[in-house]
């Protein structure tokens, strides 16, 4: 009975893990479409909107939670003279956080 106990515990750590890989991935993906679109919208391209979007990336390993990466994205919207609405910029984040979830889902249904 303990053994069906231990592997029942592995197996729900085993998910846990899995499920928090993913939301990380999902979460990855999510900044790298936010920097796109946002590149987009400071007159960026090609490699230039890949650069950023690889900063936003990257802004988001600043601290827990999603204000690092609104903070720059609003920050450098601002350097840039362009009006962005920290309303618009969580929007176009839900938006793009279940863009993200479908790409990284049917990811693992293809592999």
């Amino acid at each position: 009975m303990s053994n069906s106990f231990n592997d029942r515990e592995k197996g729900y750590e085993a998910k846990y893990q899995h499920d928090q890989e993913t939301l990380f991935r999902i979460t990855a993906r999510r900044n790298k479409l936010l920097g796109l679109w946002a590149a987009a919208e400071l007159g960026m391209s090609g490699a230039d909107a890949d650069a950023y979007a690889r900063e936003v990336v990257a802004a988001d390993f600043e601290e827990a939670g999603d204000a690092d990466v609104v903070r720059k994205v609003m920050a450098d919207f601002a350097d840039k003279g362009k009006e962005l609405t920290e309303h618009r910029l969580r929007k176009e984040m839900e938006k793009l956080s279940v863009t993200a979830r479908d790409q990284i889902v049917n990811e693992g249904k293809a592999g």
